[in-house]
């Protein structure tokens, strides 16, 4: 008949278990942190020998470094250059996807002087497609409508003026709340506009909006004065 191991044998197996566990842990622990250690004097030592080859290395660190900085800069200076020449005719407007539509409005308006304009369209805007704020420190909300056929496609209606209405300033924070199409306007859009001190761009001042290189608050009547400078002055 077998005999069964004790509770207290059993006991003491596992614990013998669990310290030699934690003794391989601790030699492991003692063994990596040595050759760490060595290996970090042996390093000491060879730079200490071979201090020229150190100083070379970190001057031709430091040109490299140095070269890359140039180009970044350098890229960041044509991107601004670029951005300030930036112009569309109403063609190339008229055949972009409404998406790319919204990333054209947002490379006008930092070609106009919004540093931190970003295209935020897509599902749940919440009636919101670019955001900007000038250089006077407006905050600038802007709904974006594409039409394929320009003015011979569907106009934009009141129901668009609504929802912009309804969020930009209390969802987005707007100054400044702007509808932009490449096509036009019901004719209820303009009174509604002006009673809710929104602002509609339609097809001809778009074309000369993209086409001048005017800033928008130049050719958008009635845009609140201007405020603070920020830094994006």
């Amino acid at each position: 008949m077998s005999r069964r191991r004790s509770p207290a044998r059993r006991r003491t197996s596992r614990r013998s278990r669990r310290q030699q566990q934690a003794e391989a842990r601790a030699i492991t622990y003692t063994v990596v942190t040595g050759v760490a250690i060595a290996a970090f004097v042996a390093v000491v030592n060879w730079i200490g020998d071979h201090l020229w080859v150190f100083l070379i290395a970190l001057v031709i660190g430091g040109a490299v470094m140095g070269h890359w900085l140039y180009q970044r800069r350098q890229r960041a200076e044509w991107e601004k250059v670029r951005a300030r020449s930036l112009r569309y005719a109403m063609s190339q407007l008229d055949a972009l996807h409404h998406r790319e539509f919204e990333y054209a409005i947002r490379d006008l308006m930092k070609r106009d002087g919004c540093a931190d304009a970003v295209q935020v369209g897509g599902t749940g805007d919440n009636g919101a497609d670019v955001k900007a704020t000038d250089p006077f420190g407006r905050r600038w909300v802007i709904q974006c409508k594409h039409r394929r056929n320009g003015l011979a496609g569907s106009p934009v209606g009141t129901p668009d003026l609504h929802v912009l209405n309804g969020t930009a300033r209390q969802l987005h924070g707007a100054d400044v709340v702007v509808l932009v199409t490449n096509g036009r306007f019901t004719a209820g859009c303009a009174p509604l506009a002006t009673s809710q001190r929104l602002h509609l761009v339609d097809r001809g001042l778009l074309g000369d909006w993209a086409a001048s290189g005017r800033p928008l608050w130049d050719l958008v009547r009635a845009v609140p004065p201007p405020g603070r400078p920020t830094a994006l002055s």
